[in-house]
């Protein structure tokens, strides 16, 4: 039987605590969202004024990171028009985002899960996810 590693909630709590502090430093509040290696929620955080629209996204963009162990950033150049991937946004019911913010969490070589950010433009809920998933 191969045993499977997958994000904990202390980490997953750790990676939301230095998602938070990012976002305060570029003053923007986010929502930011941790999932397992089965892209299945583990934390959450809706910061105060935080786009109350961007809440799915950010665990959309966690759980695209986590089910393709891909960044949304990458993904979203391959699925353009004309490019490999185009058309995966209306795949697994409409739950993959192709913005940027979503990165895939890894012990090694292996996704454990991933985080995803979302409230800012693509540049701030990038930073914000980078700033969160180094802090695994």
């Amino acid at each position: 039987m191969i045993q499977q590693q997958t994000v904990s909630l202390e980490d997953a709590r750790r990676i939301i605590v230095a998602g938070e502090q990012k976002a305060r430093d570029i003053g923007q509040p986010m929502n930011i969202a941790v999932v397992d290696d089965g892209g299945n929620l583990v934390a959450f955080a809706h910061m105060d004024g935080a786009w109350k629209g961007s809440v799915d996204i950010a665990v959309n963009k966690a759980f695209t990171s986590a089910m393709f162990t891909i960044p949304t950033k990458a993904l979203a150049q391959k699925a353009q028009p004309g490019e490999a991937f185009y058309g995966i946004h209306v795949s697994n019911h409409g739950r993959v985002m192709i913005f940027p913010g979503g990165i895939p969490l890894k012990a090694g070589d292996q996704v454990i899960g991933a985080v995803g950010v979302s409230g800012g433009d693509n540049s701030q809920d990038q930073s914000v996810a980078e700033a969160a998933a180094a802090a695994l």
